[in-house]
């Protein structure tokens, strides 16, 4: 089983060869690509140096997995390239996410839906991921009409340049800037970039990411993505309208049933999720649930998880395990 990490430098990279050696995935030969500069370097893997390769080596090879996450750009450029040479790439970016010919995977969710066909699948957005495995088996017990989103993202969603900000700022230090103003001591409502309608992308990704991956476009998402001055994890406030009415201990008992979720709520021991306790695990942790006592059918709930691992690199990583176990690589 030869696996190609693109990107394997990167923040999102870096777990990802860390998840693949944690969860013992079968890879016989490791194929790092990185930038060109890195080309020749080494990183370490399953206690051995393997040197990093340019895309054309990687391509050559031939892996059996290709798992993207260097930016859309490269991935537009580069997937169909070793999709060509049957590799089944499982790309992280934003690339091929809404494109209809192409599967949005969760695979608690609809990995089903894969086939051997299936040679670039797309990797949800992080903020995305988290919120769709909360609401996924309740969407299916209560059918949502309506929800409305406000994210709390940590700078590592931006990547390495937004952390160093944050650190240079914590110390009084001057450097390069990731955002357009300070984000330590301060909050940003701005996740990528602005579109026509005023939102932006992230939080037009909210709203439309969850609909491809439950494959049904009956419920509507509103959103407001904001990044704070955290250095791992993403939270986020989730008020749901549910067509059919509920019980909270229904809503706590699917919940707490659900591979993947841990509820942690408790208001009497001060009990609810935090990125601080998110940080470096797999699970999304679900809290704060509570009935939305201004209209019928509807509940609030605080969603939190580590963005780098469930929300990129270990829901890639499962996607993997899927292909191989189902023997579709």
């Amino acid at each position: 089983m030869k696996v190609a990490v693109v990107g394997a430098t990167g923040m999102v990279g870096t777990v990802m060869l860390t998840l693949l050696e944690e969860r013992n995935f079968p890879v016989t030969e490791l194929i790092p690509v990185a930038s060109q500069k890195s080309v020749g370097q080494e990183l370490k893997f399953n206690g051995k140096l393997v040197p990093i390769v340019s895309m054309e080596d990687a391509i050559a090879a031939r892996p059996e997995i290709a798992i993207f996450s260097a930016g859309g750009d490269t991935s537009l450029a580069w997937a169909p390239k070793f999709a060509e040479v049957g590799s089944t790439v499982i790309d992280n970016s934003s690339a091929w996410r809404m494109d209809p010919t192409k599967k949005l995977v969760v695979p608690e969710i609809n990995a089903s839906q894969l086939t051997s066909e299936d040679k670039i699948i797309a990797n949800p957005n992080c903020s995305t991921i988290q919120l769709v495995m909360a609401l996924a088996p309740l969407h299916k017990k209560f059918k949502m009409k309506r929800v409305v989103i406000s994210t709390y993202q940590s700078v590592s969603g931006t990547g390495v340049k937004a952390v160093q900000q944050l650190e240079n700022e914590a110390v009084g230090k001057k450097g390069e800037m990731a955002y357009p103003y300070p984000i330590y001591k301060n909050a940003l409502p701005h996740c990528d970039v602005f579109e026509t309608n005023g939102y932006t992308k992230e939080e037009m990704k909210l709203a439309r990411e969850p609909q491809k991956i439950l494959d049904d476009r009956t419920f509507s998402i509103s959103a407001t993505a904001v990044r704070i001055p955290t250095a791992g994890g993403h939270s986020e406030a989730v008020n749901v309208e549910f067509l059919n009415d509920f019980e909270l201990n229904d809503i706590r008992k699917i919940l707490h049933e659900t591979s993947g979720i841990v509820v942690q709520d408790n208001p009497d021991t001060n009990t609810y999720p935090m990125p601080v306790y998110a940080h470096g695990k797999d699970d999304v942790f679900v809290g704060r649930i509570r009935r939305d006592e201004t209209q019928p059918n509807t509940l609030n709930m605080w969603i939190v998880s580590d963005n780098l691992r469930k929300g990129a690199a270990t829901n890639a990583i499962q996607i993997a395990e899927y292909l191989v176990e189902k023997k579709l690589v």
